[in-house]
């Protein structure tokens, strides 16, 4: 009989064990890792400088220090130390950094909508900023992809535009493109779906004022699209 269970790898207690509480504890720690699992990310190679009890992160390639040759697993931090446990085939797991829901597939965490066995991939994604507001425009920090394929852009009026009478929301050579003659009051929203649209070039998001240039004011930007990640080799 193995020593743990097939699938999670959970340890078994074996009769007659001596301190049976030392491998109850270590399992009780594995199923907090990883039922209804959220980590922190999937790509940090450096483990963080003071992390929190019951913090987990996907171990990628090239991890350094304590997590040198774990990569492939999620590390675990519980009273100052660090467990490292296998993802079973499909885990899925909160990225806190990318605010979605991914699943693994044995070798990566790949996206839950659609995905071969290759990892070609539909993602469906949400990027957001604040935009404080001043001159004749401002854009985003934010890009949308080369490649992308855009559903539409939402907007938010966090604090009262002035200098303008209305402001439009759209792209540096289609002003109107997710909305014309936006409100200038605080909580005014608005959104502008589109086509869908593919975009060939990273190409930013611009908030143009109109009657007069913005003084003040801050919009939240989010921007609605589908990305398809390529296969691997």
């Amino acid at each position: 009989m193995s020593d743990a269970t097939a699938r999670v790898g959970l340890p078994y207690i074996a009769a007659a064990q001596a301190q049976k509480h030392v491998t109850h504890n270590a399992a009780i720690r594995q199923l907090d890792a990883l039922t209804q699992a959220t980590l922190q990310s999937l790509t940090l190679a450096t483990p963080p400088g003071a992390p929190s009890d019951g913090q987990c992160w996907y171990v990628p390639t090239g991890a350094t220090g304590v997590w040198a040759g774990r990569s492939g697993t999620i590390a675990a931090y519980e009273a100052g130390a660090w467990d490292f446990f296998t993802p079973p085939v499909g885990l899925r797991a909160y990225l806190q950094d990318e605010r979605r829901v991914r699943v693994f597939d044995g070798g990566a965490f790949v996206s839950p909508l659609a995905s071969s066995l290759h990892r070609a991939a539909v993602e469906a994604v949400v990027l957001e900023e604040d935009v404080t507001l001043s001159g004749a425009s401002r854009d985003t920090t934010i890009l949308i992809p080369d490649r992308a394929l855009v559903l539409g852009v939402s907007t938010r009026t966090l604090q009262a535009v002035t200098g303008a009478a209305s402001y439009d929301c759209g792209l540096p050579a289609e002003r109107t493109k997710f909305g014309g003659t936006l409100g200038i009051a605080v909580g005014a929203t608005n959104v502008g779906v589109i086509g869908p649209t593919a975009f060939y070039a990273a190409t930013a998001i611009r908030i143009s004022a109109n009657g007069g240039s913005f003084t003040g004011g801050k919009v939240r930007v989010a921007l609605h699209m589908l990305t398809l990640p390529a296969p691997a080799a």
